[in-house]
């Protein structure tokens, strides 16, 4: 019994030491090697691919929702991406997050089409809107472009930009007091498509 104890402790702090190692704090990560979904996961039916070195995400036959999740957690972060909406373009990428099947926990930054809060905070499965940007600041996302999203989370203080402009500041205990996956959505109803590409990751 203390052997196989002994080994547990062991192979966690391996695993623990290896997590560091991929990403060490302060420096910047990949997580996208524009080749293939390596150290990511599907959640649902709804089509996720790479094309041209790009990341894209589709709404399949069961027109549903369906996300992409990365098989590490992370907890004090600061994430960049660039994403591209084609279609509806209804998404979103998700932090802190845990999913069974499609059913999600954890906190949203909302992609979006114009007017309905890109950048905004939103906790599925729980108290929905956190808060949403001031609509002034909605002029900064660029329809059927590349838009630039970044996301920095460390404790309870989330932050988010788009193109460079601050969407919001939120402090949420609720937040800071979990760790988990980054996810990227599809939402429901059919008809979405969403670029994506240099998604990096930098822990805090």
């Amino acid at each position: 019994m203390k052997k196989a104890l002994l080994f547990y402790i062991i192979s966690l702090i391996f695993s623990q030491i290896s997590i560091a190692q991929k990403n060490p704090k302060g420096k910047w990560t990949s997580l996208f090697n524009k080749k293939d979904l390596s150290g990511w996961k599907i959640y649902g039916t709804e089509k996720w691919y790479v094309e041209n070195r790009e990341l894209i995400c589709e709404s399949g036959p069961d027109k549903e929702y369906g996300y992409l999740g990365t098989e590490q957690k992370f907890k004090d972060f600061e994430l960049s991406l660039q994403f591209k909406q084609e279609a509806n373009g209804n998404s979103g990428v998700f932090f802190h997050s845990s999913i069974e099947g499609v059913k999600i926990t954890g906190w949203q930054s909302e992609v979006v089409p114009t007017g309905q809060w890109t950048g905004g905070i939103y906790e599925s499965y729980g108290r929905g809107w956190l808060i949403k940007p001031e609509a002034e600041k909605d002029k900064a996302l660029k329809m059927g472009e590349w838009n630039e999203m970044k996301i920095k989370v460390v404790g309870n203080n989330v932050t988010t930009w788009v193109n460079g402009q601050e969407m919001i500041t939120l402090n949420d205990e609720k937040i800071g007091s979990v760790d988990g996956s980054i996810a990227l959505q599809i939402h429901s109803g059919g008809g979405i498509r969403v670029k994506w590409r240099k998604i990096k990751i930098k822990s805090l």
